[in-house]
Order: C-alpha cells, then structure tokens, then sequence
C-alpha cells in the first residue's frame, strides 16, 4: 500500500520544529513517525500523522510550505538482519531507495518502516509477492 506521508520545509531556526509539532499536537492529532533532514538554511520535517488533511490545513495556516508524498510502509522483523533483508529485496531487483527512517512498534514483534522509492508500483508488487506486511491508513491509526 502507499501511504501519504507529510513533509514541512521548516527554516533551520530556533522553535520552528516545536512550531510545527504544537500546531498538530494541540488539535489532537498523533505524530506516529518522524524525521528531519536537515541543511544549511531549511529542513525537510516528515510525518506520518493520524490525519493527513487536518495536518496539512493546521501547517499551512501556521505559514509552513506542507506537501504530501507517496511512501511505503513496511512491517519488518524485529530481529537482528531484519532490515538488511529489506533493502537486498530492492537491491536485487533495482528499487532504488530515496530515503528510509524506521521505528519500534511495541506492539508487535515488527518493526516499522518508511521509503519512499522511485517506483512504487515495482516496489509494492515485489514486496506483496514476498508477503510483506505494508501498512494502509487504518493501520497507521493503530500503531
């Protein structure tokens, strides 16, 4: 499944990040996962929330540039090599990877992760064929 993942561009100044995460937390909605790249000027927040919509109206009334991005969400094996299994999947069949970031879900024995490829349609049939667990939005909601 592809999943809508939000992405901020934030300046890369004091209290803009807490600016951004006040705005979403404040109106109940849940951060499920995050990450910051950062450069010398701005950043690139992305997040996967419990509502896409509401965060991305919230953000952009605070002044941020929000935009929505394609991701793939992945349940893997919480286990030593777990990951490295993922990526030889995409490596053999020439996926390439624009970025990951991963976390714990302790409420089952998977861990979570997130990439965005440069061809979902290859990567979703290659991981559906190999029986992975991707992640919709009512999966999101019960992380």
């Amino acid at each position: 499944m592809v999943v809508k993942q939000i992405s901020v561009f934030i300046e890369n100044t004091e209290g803009r990040i807490k600016k951004a995460i006040n705005s979403i937390s404040s109106e109940g909605i849940n951060i499920r996962a995050l990450s910051v790249a950062d450069g010398a000027k701005f950043g690139i927040l992305r997040l996967i929330v419990t509502d896409n919509k509401k965060t991305k109206e919230l953000l952009e009334k605070e002044g941020f540039i929000v935009r929505e991005t394609e991701v793939i969400i992945i349940g893997i094996p919480d286990k030593p090599n777990g990951l490295n299994e993922l990526l030889e999947t995409l490596e053999t069949e020439k996926i390439n990877l624009e970025y990951i970031y991963a976390f714990a879900n302790n409420k089952t024995d998977e861990a979570v992760v997130v990439i965005k490829v440069e061809n979902y349609e290859k990567a979703k049939k290659l991981l559906e064929s190999k029986n992975a667990h991707l992640f919709d939005e009512k999966d999101i909601e019960n992380l």
